[in-house]
């Protein structure tokens, strides 16, 4: 018996269809750039965490089944709408030139992030595959160029959020996985909900939802030959296909030269004719991409809640007072380094009035005292007259204190340097920061950028960057170091744990990008790590804002910015190790490990495409 199929109209297979409004193609670039938008407004000091999920959700929504270069484009858009925002502190103080080319420069990871996405989005649990995506974006842009820039790391954003406790299982890779799988789950969850809503509608018909085809609706009996696909992620018309179904549902194959429908074979049969022969009832869809779907969206919250009992706060080695000194800049932006005697003098006073608090009995005696980064820009190495007045703040207070310094040899690069200040035997040990700051503390290609920018010449000594890691014992405390910027990549605080530090310490200079949400978004970072490695951190700063957290994330003391104070509190010591500590990179590698298994498996989809097409 010959199979047959009979169109609802027959005469609307010559209708011409109406072009599309012109509105229409930005609607796709406005919603990338709205997604952009909704990651920034997630981060400090906001407390909106949650934003990240519809921003990954309208994102998947963008790059859904487009072309390869299409995704590129749109996820530059998406990068451009996150990170102008994010990093406009960046150019506070030198114009906006170094802010709109950090931004420009910074967004083609997120374009590529797009290309990506939009490769995956068409195999089966593709959210999985795009999270894992996004998470190796980040992990190239934690490393090139010059070392790296992971600010605007999802997982920077999710200091307040319920996937907190993920950073103790696998650190910020696993953290921004789950943010970015829940909301591509999410979007998912959407697509096939409405799916089979317009699918329960119809009872024995073929529904083509090939957004880019436009409907196509039939009823009949026939035999088909396996080009009805099941699984809703094949590609029907070529490798980068702008044709995959939407609906996840079933795609006949067409004709490259009419758009007709393909099938061959006899026999007899009626409805939605599946891969292998195989009929599902008519008016349903698959239930793979529902269940991929609910899980995407599961998955991440169900890993929260059950790495709750990770995050603890409970004083293991038992409990360290510490003080945090804030002696303020003169004035804020670049010039306050002209003033550094100031800022040292600053920093003096307000120990020296912390000793007088301490006898009087208004304050508690800290075991040790941190004061930040650049706090004497003098070397005291170099000028004894620093070193007295230093000298004199630390017997006066008797307890150790760390100090930070700029210190200048005759010969060579400046040091960024932590210095352990006894009160009875002087200075004692010495760190030296390992990841200095391109364009700030060191000017790479400095002839080339000079002709774009002349605030370049601001720094004309670089810094050099010191090669040990940084743990003080401070009247029988191990504490960690990690001097301001490092304070944004994993390596540089995972390693203080590992050696022993019981308490982390991020000494930080902010008074170069003013009242803006730089200090912020750093801060919230301190967070995060705090959770990653089950450690109190104390987050001295020359301005503000200065903090002390616990290692639950929860901040329980803070200053404001640039005023001066002093912040003493009690907070546990802890040295057992979580899961993200103990593995490192090892979740970072096998998320980029999927990511790599997704773009494989979609390139050779591609590939069997273009050569199934060519035959």
């Amino acid at each position: 018996m010959s199979a047959t199929i009979t169109p609802v109209d027959a005469s609307a297979a010559d209708t011409v269809p109406a072009p599309a409004p012109r509105w229409r193609r930005f609607v796709r670039p406005g919603a990338a750039l709205l997604s952009g938008l909704l990651l920034y407004l997630s981060f400090p000091p906001r407390p909106l965490w949650w934003l990240a999920l519809p921003a990954f959700a309208l994102l998947g929504w963008s790059l859904r089944g487009r072309r390869l270069r299409a995704g590129f484009g749109l996820g530059y858009l998406a990068g451009l709408g996150f990170l102008l925002p994010l990093l406009v502190w960046t150019g506070e103080e030198v114009g906006p030139g170094p802010w709109l080319a950090l931004a420009a420069v910074e967004a083609l990871f997120v374009a590529l992030a797009g290309l990506g996405i939009a490769a995956v989005s068409r195999l089966p649990w593709w959210p999985f595959f795009a999270a894992g995506v996004w998470i190796l974006s980040e992990a190239v842009r934690a490393r090139v160029p010059f070392g790296g820039f992971p600010w605007g790391k999802i997982a920077f954003g999710q200091a307040d959020g319920m996937f907190l406790p993920l950073a103790a299982v696998g650190g910020t890779p696993v953290l921004g996985f789950a943010v970015a799988l829940c909301g591509f789950g999410l979007y998912e969850a959407y697509r096939q909900i409405q799916a089979r809503r317009a699918a329960g509608t119809e009872t024995g018909t073929v529904r083509d939802e090939d957004t880019g085809t436009g409907g196509d609706t039939r009823t009949g009996t026939g035999a088909g030959s396996g080009n009805e696909v099941g699984s809703g992620n094949e590609v029907g018309t070529g490798a980068e296909g702008g044709t995959d179904s939407e609906a996840g549902g079933v795609v006949p194959a067409r004709t490259p030269a009419t758009g007709t429908p393909a099938r061959t074979g006899t026999g007899t049969g009626t409805g939605i004719e599946a891969a292998g022969g195989a009929r599902p009832r008519p008016g349903t869809l698959p239930r793979g991409p529902l269940v991929a779907a609910a899980l995407a969206v599961l998955v991440p919250v169900a890993g929260a809640l059950a790495a709750l009992p990770l995050v603890d706060d409970s004083a293991e080695d038992g409990t360290a007072t510490v003080a945090a000194v804030q002696g303020n800049v003169p004035r804020l932006g670049l010039d306050f380094n002209s003033q550094r005697r100031a800022v040292l003098d600053n920093h003096v006073a307000r120990t020296r009035e912390l000793a007088e608090d301490v006898k009087a009995g208004r304050a508690p005696q800290p075991d040790f005292v941190l004061w930040p980064e650049n706090s004497s820009d003098i070397d005291p190495y170099a000028n004894a007259d620093a070193a007295d007045v230093i000298d004199g703040a630390v017997r006066a207070i008797g307890v150790p204190t760390v100090i930070g310094a700029v210190i200048a040899p005759e010969t060579g690069k400046l040091r960024n340097t932590l210095i352990e200040w006894d009160p009875d035997r002087g200075p004692v040990a010495t760190y030296d920061k390992r990841h200095v700051q391109p364009f700030g503390e060191y000017i790479p290609m400095r002839s080339l950028v000079r002709v774009f920018n002349s605030n370049v010449d601001r720094v004309s000594r670089d810094f050099g960057a010191g090669t040990k890691v940084g743990v003080f014992d401070l009247a029988g405390t191990k504490v960690g170091l990690a001097t301001c910027y490092e304070a944004a990549f994993d390596w540089a605080v995972r390693d203080t744990v590992t050696h022993g530090a019981q308490l982390i310490s991020v000494p930080s200079n902010n008074a170069t990008f003013g009242r803006s949400e730089m200090t912020y978004q750093q801060l919230a970072m301190s967070r995060v790590r705090a959770v990653e490695h089950s450690r109190s951190v104390v987050v001295p700063v020359t301005s503000g804002v200065s903090a002390v957290i616990r290692p639950d994330g929860e901040i329980v003391a803070e200053t404001k910015m640039f005023t001066p104070d002093v912040l003493v509190e009690k907070v546990p010591l802890r040295s057992s190790l979580t899961p993200a500590t103990r593995m490192g990179t090892l979740p970072e590698a096998l998320l980029v490990a999927l990511a790599a298994a997704g773009l494989g498996w979609s390139a050779f989809r591609s590939v069997r495409a273009r050569r199934t097409g060519a035959e």
